[in-house]
């Protein structure tokens, strides 16, 4: 039984299988794929795109989506082995995983970091145990990782650039200025993504505090080594920016600092010029930008970058609904 915890699980020709599944949903959104199943999505944290695709993909290819939100609509959840539960939580994630597997055929799963040790958080705990306990597969809707954005995002640059083929094109990963710390999920997995099919990543953050998790830089390493793509990590905006085909902006916190983000602030602070902006844009190669939403405008983008028509950052969100379309079939017809 396969899972979809991350793209890093799955192979090349899995990735491209999904992403041209992908693109005939949005010629054609309905389907019988996952007529007279269903899959209950587990939301820890909140969710506008997310929850939205999902129940409506679900809905579009005949199936139908239970939403549960431990804590609030459903009971809270313990992860912990052997713990004595006399706290708030009132079941153990042993029980909700199997039972939700006697009800539904998918179960997917949203849980962020709770942003006090990078050391625990980095076990993605929850979606692990989910993974462990579940007899049906399932699916990461963002933890750690966002694997199903960075396939949208993979489709919104195909799309662009009319060939699914994307090696050697100029990435730049950006980090931008936030008035809070966020996590890295999303920029781990556009690094995961952009390496895998063979482009030329640049991660631009504002010092070597701000590289993210020795794992998904690994993963980067290995990605080009096989993809016969380029990875570096640079400091210097004016030099990363030009030849851009692609910028991507994301926020996220100092690992270094994690759970101290009071002492990174001066930091975040000293950075607000990571902003994406015109002027920025156009030391690019006619370069495409693009967010996974929801961003704040003027912080991390200005109006200018934002209502571009290099902006692509919309129908990147409108393929979440293709690509999770994409997965769910594969996976509830293994």
């Amino acid at each position: 039984m396969k899972h979809f915890l991350n793209t890093q699980d799955w192979t090349r020709a899995e990735l491209d299988a999904v992403l041209a599944q992908a693109a005939a949903f949005k010629r054609s959104k309905a389907g019988d794929q996952l007529k007279g199943k269903s899959i209950a999505l587990v939301f820890f944290n909140p969710s506008l795109r997310t929850r939205t695709s999902f129940e409506l993909g679900a809905f579009q290819l005949g199936g139908h989506a239970v939403v549960l939100q431990p804590g609030k609509d459903a009971w809270p959840i313990e992860f912990d082995v052997g713990t004595v539960m006399d706290g708030e939580a009132e079941e153990h994630i042993a029980e909700v995983a199997r039972v939700l597997s006697r009800y539904v055929d998918l179960v997917a799963v949203r849980a962020f970091p709770k942003f006090q040790d990078w050391s625990v958080d980095r076990e993605d705990r929850v979606l692990r145990a989910f993974a462990k306990y579940s007899t049906v597969p399932v699916i990461n809707l963002e933890t750690i990782t966002h694997p199903c954005q960075e396939l949208a995002h993979a489709l919104a640059l195909q799309e662009h650039f009319g060939t699914p083929d994307l090696r050697g094109k100029k990435f730049v990963l950006t980090w931008t200025y936030h008035p809070k710390p966020l996590n890295t999920a999303v920029a781990n997995s556009a690094l995961t993504i952009a390496t895998r099919l063979g482009m030329d990543v640049t991660l631009l953050c504002p010092t070597p505090e701000y590289a993210l998790d020795e794992r998904y830089l690994g993963w980067a390493r290995d990605n080009v080594a096989e993809s016969g793509g380029r990875f570096r990590m640079s400091h210097d905006i004016t030099e990363a920016y030009t030849g851009a085909d692609v910028v991507y902006a994301k926020s996220w916190g100092a690992i270094p600092y994690f759970g101290r983000w009071e002492q990174e602030k001066p930091i975040r602070d000293a950075h607000r010029h990571f902003i994406v902006d015109e002027a920025k844009m156009a030391l690019t190669n006619n370069g495409v930008f693009s967010h996974c939403l929801p961003l704040r405008r003027n912080v991390k983008a200005t109006d200018g970058v934002m209502d571009a028509p290099y902006c692509i950052a919309i129908e990147e969100a409108e393929n979440r609904l293709h690509v999770q379309k994409a997965v769910m079939a594969a996976l509830a017809n293994q």
